[in-house]
């Protein structure tokens, strides 16, 4: 039986949700937290922990923020390669870069790498959970899922389908797309910390008849996510109107083809007509701030005090490879930018809260990832808040905890992060080769 292990330092868990609540207040500081059989046993004094666990090995970590594992609730493992390349729009980045790479990834041994390679970089950076858009190759899945597996992560995917406007080779159609699906279900939905998402890439590349294949294959699969992508950019709305011209709008396309529940995932919503929010609202799905991405490829600013105004469940993301990080510390910092040019000051609790507690909620796991809280999983990062000279001098003069953490969400990236915990396990995030 693994050993109880006792991690000291500021351990951040939230009591309440600081984006609905006041949010310094939300939060709590404990000295420890006990690690018992790869969950969370308790947090507070570490005199209280070491009397409950006597024999635990304590891990100190003094001075550094430990806090639950970052969740990236919306990513394309597949562009890990192309990250960062220069200068497009949604559609000419599509078609210029991320087409191209994903046909690379047809070749199962290419595929396999870019997933250990995205995997490893992302570790490093403290996400410990990722919902990943994969290809509509079969094989992209098996990869992803086979080394998240080996890592012991929790983790969520699904095989891209798409019947028109790709290239060829990236196409499916109705039927492959369902029974791809339904086949990917079967092998791996459930397993271990694995959990299978329904996945049309978004409504111009898939026909009616495709998305009402995959409306059926949810209905079947109730308890898989959904993802896919809404009112990212003002021609792309334009696109899915001439597209699909008897839809009220965006939303009502994936709507009727029964694709909306409180189990979707909707990347970007951006533009969003009054309609829309008010149907997401009622549905109780979840939509996934992408700040990088959406400035990166000139998007716009996604409203996060409107969207919270309007009681939207609301996720963070990086958005690889149209995001331009593999870091949710840059991803907070990005979300915090945009929020002040909508209006909103957003909170360090708020923004941790956005890449944990927030993230997990939006995924229905709550009951499992997201908090430092008794019964969760021990999937942890501990910040290092003094990580470099710039942030050091800041931190230094810090009157509280979140003074001193705040640089560290601004400023911080991969050498911020001093240790990672998968189910309690420490993880080796050297990278692959």
């Amino acid at each position: 039986m693994p050993r109880d292990t006792i991690l000291t330092g500021h351990v951040l868990s939230f009591h309440a949700n600081p984006l609905t609540n006041p949010a310094a207040q939300s939060a709590r500081i404990s000295e420890a937290v006990l690690i018992r059989d790869g969950h969370i046993a308790a947090s507070g004094a570490i005199d209280d922990l070491r009397a409950a666990a006597p024999d635990a090995q304590v891990d100190r970590h003094d001075g550094h923020l430990i806090c639950a594992g970052f969740i990236d609730a919306h990513a394309h493992y597949p562009q890990t390669a192309i990250i960062a390349s220069w200068g497009k729009r949604l559609i000419d980045w599509l078609n210029d870069y991320t087409f191209p790479e994903e046909m690379r990834l047809s070749d199962p041994a290419y595929g396999a790498r870019i997933a250990e390679r995205y995997l490893d970089l992302t570790l490093a950076h403290g996400t410990t959970t990722t919902v990943s858009f994969c290809t509509s190759h079969p094989a992209s899945v098996d990869a992803f899922f086979t080394a998240a597996r080996a890592r012991g992560l929790r983790a969520a995917a699904g095989k891209t389908c798409m019947d028109r406007n790709a290239p060829p080779g990236l196409c499916d159609s109705a039927r492959s797309a369902h029974d791809d699906s339904a086949a990917l279900i079967a092998r791996w939905h459930g397993v271990d910390r694995l959990s299978y998402v329904i996945t049309p890439r978004f409504a111009p590349t898939s026909s009616a008849e495709q998305l009402d294949a995959l409306g059926a294959l949810w209905a079947a699969h109730p308890d898989c996510l959904m993802q896919t992508h809404l009112c990212e950019q003002i021609e792309e709305i334009a696109w899915v109107k001439r597209l699909f011209p008897k839809a009220r709008d965006y939303l009502d396309v994936y709507e009727s083809h029964g694709l909306l529940s409180e189990r979707a995932l909707f990347g970007h919503a951006i533009h969003l007509a009054p309609r829309e929010t008010a149907r997401l609202a009622e549905s109780g799905a979840a939509l996934i701030h992408c700040p990088t991405s959406n400035s990166f490829i000139g998007s716009g600013l996604f409203d996060i005090g409107q969207r919270l105004s309007e009681g939207q469940r609301i996720g963070l993301a990086t958005d690889t490879g149209g995001g331009s990080s593999f870091s949710m510390l840059r991803t907070m910092a990005a979300a915090y930018e945009i929020a002040q040019l909508t209006g909103t000051a957003l909170h360090p609790a708020q923004l941790l809260w956005l890449a944990t507690g927030a993230g997990a909620a939006a995924l229905h796991m709550q009951d499992r990832i997201g908090n430092i809280a008794p019964g969760l999983e021990a999937d942890l990062v501990i910040l290092d808040l003094a990580s470099t000279p710039a942030i050091a001098q800041r931190h230094a003069r810090a009157d509280d905890i979140w003074e001193a953490v705040f640089p560290t969400i601004m400023m911080g990236d991969d050498r911020a992060i001093r240790a990672v915990l998968v189910a309690g396990e420490h993880l080796n995030t050297a990278l692959a080769a």
